[in-house]
């Protein structure tokens, strides 16, 4: 997919400012960020679960940044073009919050939009897959809105790899861009194709083309990378290639992290494949789950020496481990069950949708209310009778 974005670019935008600058560690502000994970549907499903307890503890309105990728990236997009209208009370909860976001969210994953993709690309010499997912988005879940119409507060961040840099490339109302490149200020982009590359999973949805005017990218002091064709012609994929929990953009930024991570866990194989391809694949992912696993063991051990202060919770958490006398009831293993649900944009039957945002719901609540409690005091009861 090539996205042309050169026309009517403004040849001499405002230079880079603080909005975007990411302070050293002794710098932080005091301020509540929201880490949002990749995942497909069940993550996005899975989030959407957290958001409703996070609108029930009245910590909506108090969250400075949403950092979300792939997954995350869809459900945070819905709830960026809806905040104006979900009316938050005296007490920070939003009434509207089940037509606003619910509705629509579920609605999305009762279609499959990946396989058709997938399939019109390879067949349809005028369009990519990119395209086609792009295109689903624009017309299940999030129209013609654009970045330049997201909300001032909380600051949205959505986070795509740039290929060609190995760098997490961002996309906010303030500036798209990444260290190396520079920085495109004040995008015009659709949201639909922000999503599009942030959910570029590869090797099928990736990748995704941003054709940009060069003049309009501004460098940074340090961007090495700032010239053709880098400014010209960006080449995205899935930001979890990069950061699968959305951690970089807000780590060095604010002293309050919470991270919900919808992302799966690579199985183990008995017998893994010897041929090139499929071993070379397996390799990959032992990569990738190494530098997950990295970034978690980063987050935890800044919670634990009281440099950050937050939550974590996890789609494989032991709910357990919270030591919660009164936490929802969620055996690990119904919960293991729900975290094996395949990364996919593929169709999620309500039944299955009412049971991984119930599971979203219950750690969610049971890791605020043990490290970050809500403003409000709401029992906590499963969305959906059901439970998990």
């Amino acid at each position: 997919m090539a996205i042309d974005v050169r026309r009517g670019s403004d040849p001499t935008p405002a230079p880079p400012t603080a909005a975007g600058a990411m302070p050293e560690v002794g710098q932080l502000e005091k301020g509540v960020a929201l880490c949002l994970s990749g995942g497909g549907y069940r993550a996005m499903l899975f989030h959407l679960g957290s958001l409703w307890r996070l609108n029930e503890g009245g910590l909506l309105p108090g969250l400075a940044c949403v950092s979300s990728v792939s997954g995350g990236a869809i459900v945070a997009a819905l709830l960026a073009t809806r905040w104006p209208e979900l009316a938050f009370n005296s007490q920070g909860v939003s009434a509207p919050f089940g037509a606003a976001v619910v509705q629509p969210i579920r609605a999305l994953a009762r279609h499959t939009i990946d396989v058709g993709s997938i399939t019109g690309g390879l067949l349809n010499p005028f369009s990519t897959i990119a395209d086609s997912i792009v295109a689903a988005y624009r017309k299940h879940l999030l129209g013609s809105q654009k970045l330049n119409s997201l909300p001032d507060q909380p600051r949205f961040v959505f986070n795509a790899t740039n290929v060609q840099t190995g760098a997490l490339w961002r996309f906010t109302k303030e500036y798209m861009g990444d260290y190396r490149t520079g920085r495109v200020m004040s995008p015009t982009l659709e949201l639909a194709v922000v999503v599009g590359a942030s959910s570029a999973f590869p090797p099928f949805l990736s990748p995704v083309h941003l054709k940009l005017n060069p003049q309009s990218v501004k460098p940074d002091p340090g961007s090495d990378l700032s010239h053709r064709p880098f400014t010209s012609n960006v080449v995205l994929s899935d930001g979890g290639v990069y950061d699968n929990l959305g951690l970089e953009p807000v780590f060095k930024r604010y002293d309050t992290v919470l991270v919900g991570d919808g992302g799966a866990k690579m199985a183990p194989e008995e017998e893994p494949a010897s041929d090139w391809a499929r071993h070379s694949r397996r390799v990959l992912d032992l990569i990738d789950n190494q530098v997950r696993s990295l970034r978690q063991r980063v987050l935890i051990a800044a919670y634990e020496d009281s440099s950050r202060q937050g939550a974590y919770w996890g789609i494989r958490t032991d709910i357990a481990n919270y030591q919660l006398s009164d936490a929802l009831p969620c055996p690990h293993a119904t919960t293991l069950e729900l975290a094996a649900v395949p990364t996919r944009l593929a169709a999620v039957e309500d039944a299955l949708q009412e049971r991984l945002i119930n599971w979203g719901y219950a750690v969610c609540d049971a890791a605020l209310r043990k490290h970050f409690p809500p403003k409000t005091s709401t029992r906590p009861a499963f969305p959906y009778p059901r439970g998990v």
